[in-house]
């Protein structure tokens, strides 16, 4: 009796055919997304970066921060802060500090914000004539109070520094525009 050979062909197929589609289901299966924490979903990351320069001045500034928003309403968050600015012959000054941030947006389109500053500040002179200098470090608290408007992640706006003190050499003014993108 001579023998088939359908049965082992399709039997050769069957084998095939299960070890294709189950490849197929371990692959879709390993791909699914993992859940994210409910935690980092409610982080935004921002700050702000300053250059200006020129004819023998220079200012540099970096500023990034991070905020958690508690609900659509209220986010509170940290921030850093490094400045460098220095005007040649006359004096040169390095701030360093931390931000304790709160927004409040009453409605989307408008942003309160309260902004606590604590920042180390290393001023240095020197005498118009170059002949003395001398060197001022001290901690400054600033406590800015803001309104700003807000489209998508960008706020523009202005706000006042309410323990301002023109004998600090730290800001110049107490009104202060700004421009903030949190992503």
């Amino acid at each position: 009796m001579k023998k088939s050979t359908f049965p082992p062909l399709t039997k050769h197929l069957f084998i095939f055919f299960t070890l294709f589609f189950y490849e197929n289901v371990i692959a879709q299966y390993q791909q699914m997304p993992q859940p994210r924490n409910p935690f980092w979903e409610k982080v935004q990351f921002g700050g702000g970066l300053g250059l200006s320069f020129g004819s023998g001045y220079t200012d540099i500034s970096v500023a990034p921060s991070a905020i958690y928003n508690i609900n659509p309403y209220l986010a509170t968050g940290l921030g850093l802060q490094a400045s460098y600015v220095s005007s040649k012959g006359y004096y040169d000054s390095g701030i360093y500090g931390v931000s304790f941030l709160t927004y409040i947006n009453p409605i989307p389109e408008i942003q309160l914000s309260i902004n606590l500053n604590e920042s180390y500040v290393n001023n240095h002179y020197e005498a118009y004539n170059g002949y003395s200098s001398y060197t001022d470090n001290f901690w400054n608290t600033a406590l800015f109070l803001g309104a700003g408007y807000r489209t998508g992640n960008v706020t523009v706006g202005l706000a006042y520094n309410v323990l301002f003190n023109e004998n600090d050499n730290v800001y110049s003014d107490a009104l202060m525009p700004f421009v903030r993108a949190y992503f």
